[in-house]
């Protein structure tokens, strides 16, 4: 009875729900997985990933790019007009970045092949910069997602806050995926809502963070998942570190995973819920990791006047789990109930999606 049990919806500030790379074959490269895969194929890898989020309790998920041609943006389209069960979607469409985005193709492929496109908007000029911005939005983004320093040269302050005002005339906030802490700096001096990733957040960026309330997306990964190298002892040591150093610097913590990859034997959902062993490992307490989970999850993707909060006219996204998480964190992996929208999606750990099935598009046909 999910009355008798304590009842919240939970959240992942950073997710890729239609890419999903592999040991076997691309030995966790997803260049190879870009190249390889379709949108289309990827589109329900996205359809599928999202059904097992909502699985394991994640009734809201921030898709933060690295999804081919808009499947983020084909999946919360898909999810809002009735055609098949998930998480409310706050899509990033295509990440925006300089020429090569992360990839760092060879000339043939960048300039005869045009490869680095969809999987990134390149856009190098303030006219690229802002066609840009335009493109995503016009396309249904809820949140631009740049990359501020993938390549060594990355974007100036003046780029940042470029970008940063051209979303903010479509009412869209900025994620920067940062890997420098020169990186990291420039994008919270230039107005970034949230950074992604801990990789530059030192002590000066986090106590600039927390001043000016810039939302930490630090994809945690767990020291469970080290198999496959998704992160080894020493760099986990690091990243409690770093996550210890934010919460102790009082920045704006969100709970976010980054979790594109195959874990075999678990689902997508599993797989994010086992970030929570970094928040432990961090000595942060429950009531704050579930605070990342929920309410700091609302806030950061604009979500908490419509969803998340349990209140009169808001949307019914409602989980329960066994146990008191305030209690035991770990209590949030065991989820037997989950209604969504106001239809139960699972009860008694089982799922039950029949009601999110619809033959049309039964809440509107949204263009966008």
């Amino acid at each position: 009875n999910p009355v008798d049990k304590p009842r919240f919806p939970v959240f992942d500030a950073h997710n890729h729900l239609a890419i999903t790379y592999k040991v076997h074959p691309e030995r966790n490269n997803y260049y190879i997985t870009y190249i390889q895969e379709s949108t289309a194929l990827r589109a329900i890898e996205a359809a599928s990933n999202g059904i097992q989020m909502l699985a394991a309790g994640f009734t809201i998920v921030r898709d933060m790019g690295n999804n081919g041609n808009y499947a983020d943006i084909a999946l919360r389209q898909a999810i809002e007009r009735g055609w098949i069960p998930g998480p409310t979607i706050i899509p990033s469409g295509i990440i925006i970045g300089g020429m090569g985005g992360q990839f760092w193709p060879t000339p043939e492929m960048e300039l005869e092949k045009r490869i680095v496109y969809p999987e990134y908007l390149e856009a190098d000029t303030p006219d690229e910069i802002v066609k840009a911005v335009r493109q995503n939005a016009l396309f249904g983004a809820k949140v631009i997602k740049i990359c501020a320093d993938c390549k060594k040269w990355g974007y100036t302050l003046e780029e940042i806050r470029l970008v940063v005002s051209e979303a903010a005339k479509a009412g869209l906030k900025v994620e920067a995926h940062c890997q420098t802490t020169d990186g990291a700096r420039r994008a919270i001096e230039g107005g970034v809502w949230s950074i992604a990733h801990d990789i530059g957040l030192d002590d000066a960026n986090h106590r600039a963070m927390a001043a000016k309330g810039v939302w930490r997306a630090g994809t945690e990964t767990p020291i469970t998942l080290q198999e496959g190298n998704h992160t080894n002892p020493e760099e986990f040591q690091r990243t409690v570190a770093g996550l210890k150093n934010a919460y102790d610097n009082k920045v704006p913590l969100t709970y976010s995973t980054d979790a594109d990859y195959f874990v075999p034997g678990r689902t997508r959902g599993e797989v994010a819920i086992d970030f929570i062993e970094t928040w432990k490992a961090a000595g942060i307490p429950a009531v704050d990791i579930l605070r990342a989970m929920t309410i700091n999850g609302y806030k950061v993707s604009e979500t908490e006047t419509t969803r998340g909060p349990l209140k009169v006219g808001y949307a019914a996204d409602i989980i329960a789990v066994n146990g008191n998480p305030l209690e035991r964190i770990d209590a949030v992996r065991d989820v037997p109930f989950v209604m969504k929208d106001g239809l139960v999606f699972k009860r008694g750990g089982v799922m039950m999606p029949a009601a999110f099935f619809n033959g049309g598009p039964v809440y509107g046909a949204n263009l966008r």
